[in-house]
C-alpha cells in the first residue's frame, strides 16, 4: 500500500475554507486512505499558519490523537540524516519540516507526499531519487 506523506500546505488549506487550495485538498483527501503519515515539524508550522490565519490550531491534534495522522519520524534518530539533507540543501534554504519529509520518503519508500510547496520537484531523496508528489498541477 502506498503511504501518504503530507507536507504543511494541505493540512492547513484542509482546515481552512478560506485558502486557496481548500476544494483541491478536500476533493484529494476523499480518495486517500489514512492514516496520513506527518513530522512533528510540520504539525508545529501548520499550527501557527492556522493561528495566525483565525482558525483552531487544536484540530490537527485531534488528528493525531484519533489516528488519522500519525507522526512516522523520530528527529532524535534520525538527526544525521536530516542535518545531511539540510547541508545538501542550503542555498535552498531547506526547511527543518522539508528535511523531515524527505527522510521519511527515504523510510517509507512506497509512498506519495502530498504537498502544495514546488521546493519537493528539486530535493532528491537517497541521493538523487525524484520523490513522488501529490500536488496540483
Amino acid at each position: 500500500m502506498t503511504r501518504i506523506i503530507v507536507d504543511t500546505g494541505p493540512l492547513v488549506a484542509y482546515l481552512n475554507r478560506r485558502d486557496r487550495w481548500h476544494r483541491w485538498v478536500v476533493d484529494q483527501m476523499a480518495a486517500l486512505v489514512p492514516p496520513l503519515v506527518t513530522c512533528e515539524p510540520v504539525l508545529t508550522e501548520a499550527c501557527f499558519l492556522m493561528h495566525r490565519a483565525g482558525g483552531r490550531p487544536a484540530e490537527l491534534l485531534r488528528k493525531v490523537a484519533q489516528g488519522s495522522l500519525e507522526i512516522g519520524i523520530d528527529i532524535e534518530d534520525d538527526a544525521s540524516a536530516i542535518e545531511s539533507l539540510m547541508q545538501r540543501y542550503a542555498d535552498m534554504p531547506m526547511s527543518l519540516a522539508d528535511a523531515c519529509l524527505v527522510r521519511l520518503t527515504e523510510r517509507l519508500p512506497d509512498c506519495r507526499l502530498f504537498t502544495l510547496d514546488a521546493d519537493f520537484e528539486h530535493y532528491r531523496r537517497n541521493g538523487r531519487q525524484v520523490i513522488p508528489l501529490l500536488r496540483p498541477a
